[in-house]
């Protein structure tokens, strides 16, 4: 039970965002709770060993790093690194293919394309992403811009309109003339977004934003030690500054009157309560509505499958000119071209798996062989992390074991129609004999972590500048003593702690 009857912050949730906030509040002097129903803090980002018996640590449901700003790693004296991948990606196309990073990538653009065009064109887009993740990052833990104000920093129009007014398949169509080229663009508009690349929402663009802008430069980089190894610094440095965290501790309620609040919880089967002065709620739109008894928002759907294997060896590829190690360290994009894209949408969207499941996958251990125990590193072994687009929840509703199944074998199927041997011969055993891989659809992710829907974001991502439904920082809710500090606050959604940091900078009033 906690310590104290009385609090002045009380978060809820020990996932990152709600331990950087409660570093910060902490190291503001403030007095601060956390309350976690899990056993563990980190929420998804958290490091696992999925498969028993075996010594390898996975990052288990949060992959990369590219929103988490340094300034919260050197604010709050993390231990914790980050490091660059040698290669951005790699696409299969028949018995070749498209590597991306390094001195060949202009060669490799002109071997599949015939030509200079794509790659000039390539260069030229990601500039200008380039110089807009320049001007939009830093404003991430900021108070929010007005809409004017934010394309007044980024001071491009064409930029502008490609990436806030128009669908982005208008620039991609308009830009690249290649289908590999148009999909390999694409994808950063499709992760964890179930969207067409001509959807009039928007969706896609806003998705498509926060992909190339994080840093300041729109690299994806390997968290050192596993996604753990970030959390575990979070909550060290919570601990440390004087933060109390209460695992095993489901928050149940919160009961305000905007200036003192009462939250209720339920610890080794008894009731508990604490008051606070502010409390910070780190997790989804409508578990807080929950808590306050307040009016759900619209309902969320994800669309991803996560596939986590560990490898004897990595597999050997149709296209020899190109050395597994360099197509499994980048992003290995699986049956992603543009029109395998727009096919998959459109079946998901009728109510189908898509018959050619599109996916990307990496190999973690190339970069960081931290994660895998001494034994296995010097055997070669090696982990790889598969993220399935474009399969929503609605599809696995009817039978959630089945659907997973039917989707899993498709999907390594795809894989394996680029591969010189199926991946299922690469798999490693577990102390069962059983193979080393598992799956997770959105309703499992629903289940295991609360994700509404399965929606890695919490709910569908913002633009990140101010509305009328915005306050200051992204993080305000109706009630003023109630923050919203998880991925469904304004410039939430991946492993940023951006959130976090700004509903601790809303309680402080900076």
């Amino acid at each position: 039970m906690p310590a104290h009857t009385s609090y002045d912050i009380v978060i809820v949730g020990g996932g990152h965002n709600g331990l950087v906030a409660a570093a910060y509040l902490a190291r503001a002097g403030r007095s601060v709770l956390v309350l976690e129903r899990r056993g563990n803090t980190g929420g998804a980002a958290v490091s696992t060993r999925p498969f028993d018996g075996v010594d390898a640590r996975l990052s288990r449901y949060s992959y990369l790093v590219s929103l988490l700003p340094d300034k919260i790693v050197r604010d709050l004296g993390l231990s914790f690194a980050v490091r660059k991948r040698t290669v951005s990606s790699y696409t299969p196309k028949g018995t070749g293919g498209l590597l991306v990073g390094g001195d060949g990538t202009r060669d490799s653009f002109a071997r599949l394309t015939g030509g200079d065009r794509e790659y000039e064109s390539w260069q030229d887009f990601y500039a200008m992403t380039g110089r807009v993740a320049e001007r939009v990052f830093p404003t991430l833990t900021e108070p929010l811009a007005t809409r004017e104000a934010l394309r007044a920093r980024i001071d491009d129009e064409t930029a502008w309109r490609i990436l806030f007014e128009e669908p982005i398949g208008v620039a991609i169509e308009k830009r690249f003339a290649d289908d590999l080229v148009r999909g390999v663009v694409l994808t950063d508009a499709l992760i964890g977004t179930f969207a067409d690349a001509h959807d009039t929402s928007l969706l896609q663009n806003r998705c498509f934003l926060y992909h190339v802008i994080g840093g300041g430069t729109g690299d994806w980089d390997v968290p050192v030690g596993g996604m753990g190894a970030l959390t575990d610094a979070l909550a060290d440095a919570a601990r440390a500054a004087g933060a109390e965290i209460a695992v095993l501790h489901e928050a149940t309620g919160i009961e305000t009157d905007g200036e003192r609040a009462e939250v209720t919880f339920r610890a080794d089967g008894a009731e508990g309560a604490v008051a606070a002065g502010h409390v910070l709620v780190n997790a989804s739109p409508q578990a807080l509505a929950a808590l306050l008894g307040d009016e759900p928002p619209a309902p969320a759907e994800g669309a991803q499958l996560k596939v986590n294997m560990l490898l004897r060896r990595l597999p050997r590829l149709r296209d020899r000119s190109v050395d597994p190690r360099d197509a499994f360290s980048g992003t290995f994009h699986v049956s992603e071209g543009y029109g395998q894209l727009a096919t998959a949408y459109r079946e998901a969207a009728e109510g189908r798996l898509p018959s050619a499941p599109p996916s990307e996958i990496y190999c973690h251990s190339l970069t960081d062989p931290s994660i895998l125990g001494p034994e296995l590193a010097a055997q070669g072994y090696q982990t790889l992390t598969l993220f399935g687009l474009h399969t929503p929840a609605r599809l696995f509703a009817a039978d959630n074991d089945a659907a997973r199944g039917e989707l899993l074998a498709a999907t390594l199927a795809e894989l394996d129609s680029y591969l010189d041997e199926p991946i299922a011969d690469c798999l490693a055993l577990d102390e069962h004999g059983e193979p080393c891989i598992e799956a997770k659809t959105p309703l499992d992710l629903e289940q295991e972590l609360r994700l509404p829907g399965g929606h890695i974001f919490h709910r569908d991502l913002a633009f990140p500048y101010a509305s009328e439904s915005t306050g200051r920082w992204g993080v305000e809710t109706a009630h003023a003593n109630v923050l919203l500090c998880g991925a469904g606050a304004v410039r939430g959604g991946g492993v940023s702690g951006v959130p976090g940091h700004n509903a601790a900078m809303a309680v402080l009033g900076r």
